[in-house]
């Protein structure tokens, strides 16, 4: 039976996959401190969605979340499990994976951001993940009260009162995002004293980009959405065709020039939010490790709403994102035509030929 168990469930956009990166990158070395990450990312990812019952997971996958679970329990020393998607949990799936993991000392930990950069974060997110609403209409949205699940999935505060409830008070964690400039390597070391890793047996490899879109480049994508109909409608499909091809290939590469945010004439409302929200955290029993300053807004974030940006303008990124697709369909077909075939394509071959030998020396023998 494991002997404690962390399990960190978000925030998104809260740093969580350069943390999980240096975690992956470091999992031999830290099962040898005793610290197991079971399976593997995609398993704690295709775990989550099993036990949220999310719509969008995958029908037939080998990572169940009793599975995930199982190889927890197996473990004798410490074990973390890591996915954002977590802290989207009900109430009452939180509690039936808390119980899936025995008698072990379970901590929850949750990461925590300033709402400034959190909801054009958010709204991206949602783009990205095949949404179609414009970013007005979301700010509108948490405005008039009618976006909860912004608050129930993105927000530390509603993540710690689901989870944080079912384990004692010095076993929840809230962890702060530092603030813009800060070195990445803040964040880890602020995770790594919860779970007790100790700091300079580990490798910090840099962080994997995972720039954001410019206000062209996501408007454009949040418009094919909208054309796409029924087409790829569950995650898998879209991360396999429209991410593959069209996000990664091609919008995160181009420069991004335009920015967004929430713009000054929303300012108060988001500070007033913020401080609401820090009033909340700190009556809430929770360790904290950094500063509930932090979730104050920093800056303001240059730029208007993407929805804002010309016809014109899209209309060039448009032709521009078209013909860089056209080089990576190319790079593509090129790679297939030169790539060596695979075992089974040789074994086929060579099969083909020994029949085509086989009949050769039989026709032989007939003419004879």
């Amino acid at each position: 039976m494991a002997r404690r168990v962390y399990l960190h469930i978000g925030a998104p956009k809260t740093g969580s996959t350069y943390v999980q990166n240096v975690l992956w990158h470091n999992r031999d070395r830290l099962a040898e401190s005793g610290i197991l990450l079971p399976g593997s990312a995609v398993a704690h990812d295709q775990a989550m969605a099993d036990l949220r019952a999310a719509s969008w997971r995958d029908a037939e996958v080998y990572w169940t979340w009793d599975r995930l679970a199982g190889r927890a329990r197996d473990w004798s020393g410490d074990v973390i499990i890591s996915n954002e998607g977590l802290g989207a949990a009900t109430a009452e799936q939180a509690a039936r994976a808390v119980r899936s993991l025995g008698s072990a000392e379970i901590h929850v930990i949750v990461v925590g951001r300033d709402l400034w950069r959190t909801f054009p974060s958010f709204w991206q997110q949602s783009v990205r993940a095949r949404g179609g609403w414009r970013f007005e209409e979301f700010l509108r949205a948490v405005e008039e009260g009618r976006c909860e699940v912004f608050w129930e999935n993105h927000t530390a505060g509603r993540m710690l009162r689901r989870w944080g409830e079912l384990v004692p008070a010095p076993r929840r964690h809230l962890v702060t995002v530092p603030a813009p400039g800060s070195p990445h390597e803040v964040l880890w070391h602020r995770f790594a004293g919860i779970v007790g890793i100790t700091e300079g047996r580990y490798e910090l490899p840099e962080p994997t980009p995972n720039p954001s879109l410019g206000a062209a480049e996501i408007e454009l994508l949040r418009r094919v959405n909208r054309k796409l109909g029924d087409r790829y409608p569950l995650r898998t499909p879209y991360r396999r065709v429209v991410h593959r091809h069209l996000v990664d290939a091609v919008l995160r590469r181009r420069p991004n020039e335009l920015r967004f945010g929430i713009g000054p004439d929303r300012a108060d409302w988001v500070r007033d939010l913020a401080e609401r929200q820090i009033s909340e955290l700190r009556e809430f029993p929770c360790q904290v490790v950094g500063d509930l300053d932090e979730l104050r807004p920093a800056r303001s974030t240059p730029g208007g709403s993407p929805g804002a940006v010309d016809d014109a303008h899209l209309l060039d990124v448009a032709i521009e994102t078209i013909v860089d697709m056209l080089g990576h369909a190319e790079a593509l077909s090129d790679a297939g035509e030169h790539q060596p075939p695979d075992a089974f394509t040789r074994l086929r071959h060579r099969a083909a030929g020994g029949v085509t030998r086989r009949l050769r020396r039989a026709i032989r023998r007939e003419q004879r």
